[in-house]
C-alpha cells in the first residue's frame, strides 16, 4: 500500500480539497493511504482558523483523509518557505510516506522541479538580494530573479500554489527526503478569490452568516454546522480584536518577532500604540517592502508571544489530531519507523526534551487565546489543549 503526504490548512475543507485527494488516489491507486499535516488553530495568512483544528481534522478524515497531524502554530505562521520546510520535515520524519502531493496552477511537476532548481542557485540568490536592495518585497525580488534566469518560464512564480509547490520541492531536496513530489492541477476558484469553492470564499460566506453547503462535502459542512451550533465558530482575527490590541499596546520590542527587520519594529510599535483597529494598524505600517500577509503574521506572532527563538529548530515532535481505522494502522507503523516522538496524549510531552515541552506549552497558550474568539461564552474555558485527544472516526 502506498502512502502519500499532503501539507494543508483545510480552512475549511471544500470540494477542491476533496478533488485533490481523489485525483491523487487516481494516480497512485485507490487504496493509497493519505496523511495530512495541517495547520492548527492559526493559519499561514496570519489569521485564526475559521474552525478549531480538531473540527477541521474531523472534516478531513470524514472526507477521505486517513491520518491528520498538526503543523504547530509557530511554523504555520511563517512564509511559504518556512511553512513548507516544517511540513516536509514532519512528513519526512514520520517515516511512512512515499509521495508528497500538492495542488498547483501549473499541474506539471517537471516544470516546477526546474523552477525549484533554478531559484536556489548562487546566481538566483545574488539577483534576489540585489532586488531586495531596491526596497521591494521578497516575493517580488524572487520574481525578478526568476524573470532573468528563466525568461517566459518565470511566469510559474506568479501564482501562489505554484510558489508553494516550488517551496515543497526545495524542502524535499534540502532534506534529502525519499518522498517523491507530485502535483495535481488546481481547479475551481482561484486562490483567495471570492468565487468558486476557494477557502477564502467559504470563510467570507460563513462569517456573513451564510451556509455554503454547495461548496463543501456534506460531512465537512455538517461538521461546520455542529461547531456553529455548539458556539465554537466561525471565528477570525476580528473576533478577538480588542484582546489583540491590548496585547500589542503592551509590547516594548517588536524586533524579537519573526519577519521583523530593518527598523520595521519602530513602525509597528508606533502604530500599534495609536491604532484603533487591526486594519488601521496594518494600513499604516504597510509599505511596498512588506506584503499584507507578512504583516498580519507578525501581529499574530506578537500577540501570541512567538519569537524568532521559537523557530531556531525544526518541529521536535509529531502531534496526532485525527484518524480513521486505516489511520490507526498507519500510526502503529509510524510509531516503529518515525524519527521524531509521536504525541497522542498531551501529558506525554513531559516525557520529551525541553524544546518539545516549550513548544507544546506555547501551543497550549495559543489555544487559550484562540478560544476567546468563540461566540459562546461557556466554550471559552482555558487549558483546553491539555484535554484533547485525537478524533477517531471508525
Amino acid at each position: 500500500m502506498k502512502t502519500v503526504g499532503i501539507i494543508c490548512e483545510y480552512n475549511p475543507f471544500h470540494l477542491g480539497h476533496a478533488g485533490h485527494i481523489e485525483k491523487t488516489r487516481l494516480c497512485l491507486g485507490e487504496n493509497t493511504a493519505v496523511v495530512c499535516v495541517m495547520s492548527g488553530n492559526y493559519v499561514q495568512r496570519g489569521d485564526l482558523a475559521l474552525f478549531n483544528k480538531h473540527a477541521r481534522a474531523k472534516m478531513a478524515v470524514l472526507s477521505g483523509v486517513d491520518l491528520v497531524l498538526e503543523l504547530q502554530t509557530p511554523y504555520a505562521l511563517q512564509s511559504a518557505e518556512g511553512f513548507a520546510k516544517a511540513g516536509v520535515h514532519i512528513l519526512d520524519k514520520l517515516g511512512i510516506c512515499d509521495h508528497l502531493s500538492f495542488g498547483s496552477e501549473s499541474g506539471e511537476i517537471e516544470t516546477l522541479k526546474k523552477a525549484a532548481d533554478a531559484i536556489v542557485t548562487d546566481k538566483a540568490n545574488a539577483l534576489t538580494k540585489q532586488w531586495l536592495g531596491e526596497g521591494i518585497s521578497y516575493a517580488s525580488a524572487q520574481q525578478k530573479a526568476a524573470d532573468e534566469l528563466l525568461g517566459s518560464e518565470a511566469s510559474i512564480f506568479k501564482t501562489p500554489n505554484n510558489v508553494l509547490g516550488i517551496e515543497y520541492i526545495k524542502a524535499l531536496n534540502k532534506a534529502n527526503s525519499e518522498m517523491t513530489p507530485m502535483t495535481v492541477q488546481r481547479t475551481g476558484g482561484d486562490h483567495d478569490s471570492d468565487t468558486g469553492y476557494s477557502a477564502s470564499a467559504l470563510r467570507k460566506s460563513f462569517l456573513r452568516g451564510e451556509m455554503p453547503a454547495a461548496m463543501m462535502t456534506k460531512v465537512a459542512f455538517d461538521t461546520g454546522l455542529e461547531e456553529i451550533a455548539s458556539g465554537r465558530g466561525p471565528v477570525s482575527l476580528k473576533s478577538v480584536e480588542l484582546a489583540v490590541l491590548s496585547r500589542l499596546r503592551s509590547i516594548e520590542d517588536y524586533s524579537v518577532f519573526p519577519g521583523v527587520s530593518e527598523g520595521l519594529e519602530q513602525r509597528i510599535k508606533k502604530y500599534a500604540a495609536s491604532g484603533s483597529s487591526i486594519a488601521s494598524i496594518l494600513t499604516n505600517i504597510k509599505t511596498k517592502r512588506y506584503t499584507m500577509s507578512r504583516l498580519r503574521r507578525i501581529l499574530v506572532c506578537a500577540t501570541l508571544g512567538i519569537g524568532k527563538d521559537h523557530l531556531v529548530k525544526t518541529p521536535p515532535y509529531i502531534r496526532v489530531l485525527a484518524m480513521n481505522n486505516k489511520g490507526m494502522k498507519l500510526l502503529g507503523i509510524a510509531q516503529k519507523k518515525a524519527r521524531l516522538p509521536i504525541i497522542t496524549k498531551p501529558a506525554s510531552v513531559y516525557d520529551l526534551d525541553k524544546s518539545a515541552i516549550d513548544l507544546f506549552e506555547l501551543e497550549a497558550s495559543a489555544t487559550d487565546f484562540y478560544v476567546l474568539a468563540y461566540p459562546k461564552e461557556s466554550e471559552r474555558s482555558g487549558e483546553q489543549e491539555w484535554k484533547r485527544s485525537p478524533v477517531i472516526i471508525k
